[in-house]
């Protein structure tokens, strides 16, 4: 069974000696105060100034997160996305605000460190050695994290200046980041129509967006208030004719537009870890209490529906680490001939968060009003992982993107789609079929192209846990090009697994699956639902996120029995999700029929299951933080 993250006898032997410090230095930190300190300052509100000063005085921030390049030959200062994940973890475990004043920090670098602006580097990496923190000026109260549309509107006064006037909206660390990296709009340029963004587009479109820094402590920037009642501070502020020098300016045009998608593809990867933190303290807290209670001469974890709950959080929890250890293979790994992390980025921000998500739900039915009692982390947790898949782009934006890949990873695969569409009785790729999927999905802001073999296949990536910079990250070149990225064939993978009796049900399923995208034509009505869309979608995004989970256990050697468990846990949700889109008001006779084929009951095993539920009581009491 896999092992959680446990502050008391951590596990960090696969990263450097400095990383390993600074992890301890952290554990240290929150563990030296106790979970009654921990309390306090969540309910008391209190800015987290004491865990910024250790973060400065340690140099966290600007080890972690200053790339090579920048880091003036400093030979522990990186971007490595293995240990950034990591650290959200561990920050995540402790409480999202911790979790969330580092994320932002992460997303104001984003700009900044795609940006050719020497002198912005030089100020930014400067910050970080003096412990400072950054944010990101993208949203806006009227039109949120939308890209087309700004009202931060920029008026050129020479030799390359603006001043800048306009309000910003859901700023994270705005009241204190030394660097605001703000998007606006020039006022002597035309942007996009953002009721008209479906059409290719040339440069001069995007001449008129433009990134710059801001300083937070500056007379022309107004802070207006906190918008949340929490430790953090998220921002509403206002520039009123704030002076923009030339060295300001990070981005103008379509780079500029760029850097904002590449930026939340940085920044939305660590969503799914700031859950996985979460998750793992909430568990050690509700299992210890399940265990220890006696209810009419039973231990609580003894009870029937306990044991099937607890058996499903501890499954569905070991699914979200073994997903978000192998995407960050992906991420890692990722270069402009291997994009395919847009797609593992998108399921780690939108299914791992959501699981996260499930699992509190489980755990808080199987503690009852002990989840919400003030001397327990829960509650934080509660509150936190609720959160997190509406943070970084909805649920919604995230599906939209992932089924940007679904015909390429469906029937383009690096190695024989079409062959498989074939062995299920589907001889060709009927021209309808893919032009009708293609209109729909255009409209939830996805593409799909014809059922070939790729002629780019894809290498194996490795696991990736070496000291090293992850230098594409920013320079992750145009968000466009989405139709060409390659997948390679997600059947031998699950096929390694076929003896799982589980996974050979979920195969079963995921292989019904592809017939029905194949043969149950969407018509003109459902191309214009995107809600019906999104229901194939949640269909879809369960096989990747399976491949990953497969991929990470055959690295691992994870114990058959929890992949049974968890597999029996997808089979039951594919099942669900299957059932929705077969009650579905917009489905036709021939997809509800279809869907009713994917809809398959799951392999139950008693005694995998008392094994399984025997290693989660094993985690009663291993772990409670320091009083």
């Amino acid at each position: 069974m896999p092992e959680l993250f446990n502050p008391h006898s951590p596990d960090f032997t696969e990263f450097d000696t400095r990383t390993r410090e600074l992890f301890a230095a952290t554990i240290d930190f929150f563990e030296g105060r106790g979970k009654a300190w921990l309390k306090q300052q969540d309910c008391d509100r209190v800015w987290y100034a004491d865990f910024l000063d250790m973060v400065r005085r340690e140099r966290i921030f600007a080890t972690f997160l200053t790339p090579a390049a920048d880091a003036g030959g400093d030979p522990d200062k990186r971007w490595d996305t293995a240990r950034n994940a990591m650290y959200s973890q561990i920050l995540g475990f402790y409480g999202m605000q911790y979790w969330y004043v580092w994320q932002v920090t992460i997303l104001g670098l984003g700009p900044i460190w795609q940006s050719g602006n020497a002198a912005a580097r030089k100020r930014a990496a400067d910050a970080l050695e003096a412990g400072e923190i950054f944010a990101f000026g993208l949203s806006e109260r009227d039109h949120g994290a939308d890209v087309y549309a700004t009202d931060m509107v920029l008026t050129p006064t020479g030799d390359g200046a603006f001043t800048a006037t306009g309000g910003k909206y859901y700023i994270g660390n705005g009241n204190a980041a030394a660097m605001v990296s703000v998007f606006g709009r020039r006022a002597d340029q035309p942007i996009i129509d953002s009721t008209d963004i479906d059409r290719h587009r040339p440069e001069s479109d995007y001449a008129g967006y433009l990134f710059f820094a801001a300083d937070s402590q500056h007379p022309a920037y107004k802070l207006r208030r906190n918008v949340v009642d929490g430790q953090m501070y998220v921002a509403a502020f206002d520039l009123e004719d704030y002076p923009v020098a030339a060295e300001d300016v990070l981005h103008e045009g379509k780079a500029a537009f760029h850097a904002a998608i590449n930026t939340v593809n940085i920044g939305k990867f660590n969503l799914g870890f700031g859950a996985i933190g979460a998750c793992e303290h909430a568990m050690y807290e509700a299992l210890t209490h399940a265990e220890n209670r006696v209810l009419f001469g039973h231990r609580v974890t003894e009870f029937p529906q306990i044991r099937a709950m607890t058996a499903q959080a501890y499954a569905r929890l070991a699914g979200m680490k073994l997903y978000s250890e192998r995407a960050v293979d992906y991420l890692r790994s990722a270069s402009a001939g291997d994009r395919r992390y847009l797609l593992f980025n998108a399921i780690e921000k939108m299914t791992v968060t959501r699981e996260g998500e499930k699992i509190i739900t489980l755990l808080a039915d199987v503690i009852a009003a002990r989840a919400f009692e003030s001397d327990m982390y829960f509650p934080m947790a509660l509150i936190g992982v609720t959160g997190l898949p509406r943070l970084e782009g909805t649920v919604h934006v995230n599906m939209a993107l992932s089924l940007k890949f679904m015909s390429n990873y469906m029937f383009r695969t690096t190695d024989g789609g079409l062959a498989a569409l074939r062995a299920l009785g589907v001889q060709r790729a009927p021209g309808p079929v893919v032009r009708a999927l293609s209109r729909g999905l255009h409209r939830a802001g996805a593409a799909v192209i014809p059922l070939v073999t790729s002629p780019f296949p894809q290498p194996a990536v490795p696991r990736r846990r070496d000291a090293g910079n992850d230098d594409f990250l920013f320079d992750q070149g145009p968000s466009s090009g989405l139709s060409k990225i390659a997948f390679a064939d997600w059947r031998p993978v699950l096929a390694q697994f076929a003896h799982i009796p589980n996974v050979a049900v979920f195969t079963a399923q995921a292989e019904a699956f592809q017939t029905l995208l194949a043969v149950a034509t969407p018509n003109a009505e459902q191309q214009r639902d995107v809600d019906f869309l999104f229901a194939i979608g949640e269909l879809f995004t369960l096989l990747p996120y399976a491949q990953l989970i497969c991929e990470q256990a055959a690295i691992e050697g994870t114990d058959p029995d929890l992949l049974d468990q968890l597999f029996e846990v997808l089979v039951t949700d594919f099942s669900t999700h299957a059932t929705r889109l077969h009650c579905h008001a917009a489905a036709t006779v021939a997809q509800r029929a279809r869907a009713l084929d994917l809809i398959r009951q799951p392999v139950a095993d008693p005694e995998r299951l008392d094994r399984v539920v025997t290693a989660v009581r094993g985690l009663a009491g291993a772990y409670a933080m320091n009083p």
